[in-house]
């Protein structure tokens, strides 16, 4: 079939394998440009591994540090006669590419939140890497089933305390427009911080310990979103910032509870990007535009990749790394800095719907979204039939 982006709402409904596949082998070929880590992994399991920075840290520890790694992931299989997800095709491509390059793989496709998909991911463990020294929790859901109870949490995108207007950009309509979000209650905060706080990243290090398949030394990040001024009443200050402040205490409790393997274990602060997760939070996509062109115009952006790679040259793998005042690894530096962060607040009182497309670089936004699809990637040809079915 050929295939071309079905986009509704803030997501696109399809995916292109060809195109997915060249965004896997280009985000490669950065790592393999960058000097091959001297220390680094060795045997590692990404939790949320198919997409956005995820799918990154798997490539740079493959490819990177030559680590084996067991990635975990929830995507839809394709058939004749609709595409798959795009993790499914990154996932797909990342085993060929690995493949190529002699290198150990394995996913494992289920509910990460669940203890069946925790316990197939230990007996892996066990029969082919014996231990990690790795574990990377990157997951991103709006629902998590609670293993114990059964109980369903719903996560929410609000504010706390009180209702909030603020301006944002309806990628639909390609409209600035001022939207009002009304305050979370005690249940919406509670469930939020069920499903992206730091509870289902514990649970996965306690069932990891108590089958000795963590290393002695082992590592483990959880990764969060912290922002500044602009983005704090919708992210820092609202129901996913209580969400990530329980992440704060989890790798707290972590530290504190597995000294017996010199467990560290770290939330690192990442930029912000276009992924799936944040086209869907008011307020991102109007901000990212605008912090997209000042950081464009300073020569600092960088896209999952290189924010990857920076977090474990310069953060996990040193011996002494930078902390801030919460213990956490901060790669967000070039963002959340003063003075670009005085560039964005300008543009951010002057747009409006006349010159959002002068003051925003939404090209590069938009750009960035249809590449999570595997679309307006160089090189390939989207008039081309090509057989949605891949394989892993």
């Amino acid at each position: 079939m050929v295939i071309k982006p079905k986009i509704r709402g803030f997501i696109c409904t399809n995916a292109h394998p060809i195109g997915c596949a060249e965004n896997v082998r280009q985000q490669i070929d950065y790592v393999k440009s960058t000097p091959h880590m001297n220390i680094g992994p060795k045997r590692v399991l990404v939790i949320g591994c198919s997409t956005g920075y995820g799918l990154a840290s798997r490539i740079m520890a493959a490819f990177g540090s030559d680590a084996k790694t067991i990635g975990v992931c929830f995507e839809k299989e394709p058939s004749e006669r609709k595409t798959g997800t795009a993790g499914w095709y990154n996932t797909a491509a990342f085993h060929q590419f690995a493949k190529e390059a002699n290198l150990y793989y394995h996913t494992i496709n289920g509910d990460a939140f669940s203890d069946e998909i925790k316990a197939e991911t230990i007996e892996r463990i066990k029969a082919d890497l014996g231990q990690v020294d790795l574990v990377v929790y990157s997951l991103a859901s709006p629902k998590r089933k609670d293993p114990v109870t059964g109980e369903v949490y719903s996560s929410t995108l609000k504010p706390i305390g009180k209702q909030y207007t603020t301006k944002t950009y309806d990628t639909d309509k390609d409209l600035v427009h001022e939207i009002t979000l009304d305050p979370a209650n005690d249940d919406e905060i509670e469930q939020t911080i069920k499903v992206m706080g730091g509870e289902d990243w514990e649970r996965w290090i306690e069932q990891l310990h108590a089958a000795d398949v963590l290393a002695d030394g082992c590592q483990t990040t959880a990764y969060t979103y912290i922002g500044k001024k602009l983005t704090w009443p919708i992210y820092g200050h609202a129901t996913i910032g209580k969400a990530k402040e329980d992440l704060d205490r989890a790798a707290a409790s972590l530290r504190r509870g597995y000294k017996d393997v010199h467990l560290k274990a770290w939330v690192s602060s990442l930029k912000a990007l276009v992924t799936q997760a944040s086209s869907a939070i008011p307020v991102m996509p109007l901000y990212i535009s605008l912090i997209y062109k000042v950081m464009k115009e300073e020569g600092t952006h960088e896209g999952c990749i290189e924010q990857i790679y920076r977090l474990f040259t310069q953060d996990l793998y040193v011996e002494v790394p930078e902390m801030d005042d919460h213990n956490r690894l901060r790669v967000d530096g070039l963002e959340t800095n003063d003075r670009t962060q005085a560039k964005v607040e300008a543009l951010w009182e002057q747009v409006t719907q006349e010159n959002f497309h002068q003051l925003a670089d939404y090209e590069g936004y938009h750009s960035d979204f249809l590449r999570l699809f595997g679309f307006g990637i160089d090189g390939v040809d989207y008039d081309a039939e090509v057989n949605p079915v891949v394989d892993w």
